[in-house]
């Protein structure tokens, strides 16, 4: 991966609400698969689209885009 990769929660926010990929990429308009390439990060959002996707799950938008790898839930227990 290049210097320049986004990581992201998408995936996993929308498990946590019961949305499909299709459903998000209705809502946003947009095609569902390219809410793939975002999960996968094959492809990063335009700043209007990550402030979207923000606005829809309703959180800052930090909370769903890092340039850092976000650490996996159950990290923190196993380094105690």
């Amino acid at each position: 991966m290049s210097s320049e990769t986004i990581y992201n929660r998408i995936a996993m926010l929308r498990a946590e609400r019961g949305i499909s990929r299709r459903q998000l990429a209705e809502a946003l308009g947009v095609h569902y698969q390219t809410i793939g390439y975002l999960e996968r990060g094959e492809y990063s959002p335009s700043l209007y689209l990550a402030l979207r996707i923000a606005e829809y799950f309703e959180v800052a938008v930090e909370v769903i885009f890092s340039t850092a790898p976000f650490p996996r839930i159950g990290d923190a227990a196993n380094t105690a």
